[in-house]
């Protein structure tokens, strides 16, 4: 995605360029880093703290749009793959600028098990510095640790093979 973004910037003369964190980093959040403590609404209109997360990994996948064929792609992936992350004990969280009700129906069109955050006015997008593109986030993913901390970051996100990629590396994490 980023480097698709990298050439439609610069065909369109468009200004590309880290985003700026509330931390005062620019770019994604580092491996290493504490995860920002951010809150919004997820698919059933609940109130999802990043911060009362802690204590169990958690995915914090960024994806542009509900319903288009590689966000759908990965979803289902990721649900195809749940009873996985269960047993890992991974909780997953979904984000992207579409609407609570977008959410809803895309959630219950596709089975998925896990919540959809939507996050309408960039707060996590900021936070984490993923960019976006006409309002469409980037896809990438953060995996924090039970302390709350970044371990692992996936930029330019492939749909199809994400879900065995993490957890590989969750299954890895507990290895070491």
């Amino acid at each position: 995605m980023r480097k698709r973004c990298w050439l439609f910037c610069f065909l369109f003369g468009l200004g590309c360029s880290a985003t700026q964190r509330p931390d005062g980093g620019k770019g994604l959040l580092p491996a290493g880093a504490a995860a920002p403590a951010v809150t919004g609404k997820d698919d059933a209109g609940e109130l999802v703290d990043l911060r009362k997360e802690r204590g169990h990994l958690v995915l914090v996948f960024f994806y542009p749009k509900d319903g288009t064929p590689g966000c759908t792609r990965e979803a289902c992936a990721l649900r195809d793959a749940w009873r996985d992350y269960e047993r890992a004990g991974v909780e997953v969280l979904g984000v992207s600028s579409d609407s609570i009700e977008s959410h809803r129906k895309f959630k219950a069109k596709h089975r998925l098990p896990f919540r959809l955050v939507s996050d309408e006015a960039g707060e996590w997008a900021r936070a984490f510095g993923v960019g976006s593109l006409f309002g469409m986030y980037s896809r990438v993913s953060f995996l924090i640790g039970n302390d709350g901390r970044v371990l692992r970051v996936y930029p330019d996100v492939d749909p199809g093979v994400h879900a065995k990629d993490v957890l590989r590396d969750v299954h890895s994490l507990a290895g070491s």
